[in-house]
């Protein structure tokens, strides 16, 4: 209902927004869960830890219209990807589910660094 207020963003941008406060969420979840996992994941967990602060920021600089935030969509397109790559090779749930949400984040993200 927020993202409907804020009149300044587009259709694809709004979308964008949305899909990096998704990827924030997914990542700190698999980030933590990832942790009681044990030994091996520790990629996982920096790069999970690495996008959720990177989308988060993007996100925010979406909403008050940062002339800085197409810059930043390539990076977060880019730590996105790298992330679900990694998260798509461990057959936990929280990984799995965290790869689909980042995927998305990154063609949204690639689509507003592109526009």
């Amino acid at each position: 209902m927020a993202l409907q207020q804020i009149t300044h963003l587009s259709d694809e941008q709004r979308d964008c927004l949305d899909n990096c406060l998704e990827a924030t969420q997914a990542c700190e979840w698999c980030a933590d869960e990832c942790i009681d996992e044990g030994e091996g994941m520790e990629r996982c967990i920096r790069l999970c830890r690495d996008v959720a602060d990177v989308a988060s920021m993007h996100a925010r600089f979406m909403a008050r219209s940062s002339s800085y935030s197409d810059d930043l969509a390539a990076v977060c397109a880019d730590a996105c990807e790298e992330c679900a790559d990694e998260c798509a090779q461990h057959d936990h749930e929280h990984c799995q589910v965290c790869a689909d949400v980042l995927r998305d984040c990154a063609e949204s993200c690639r689509n507003m660094a592109s526009a």
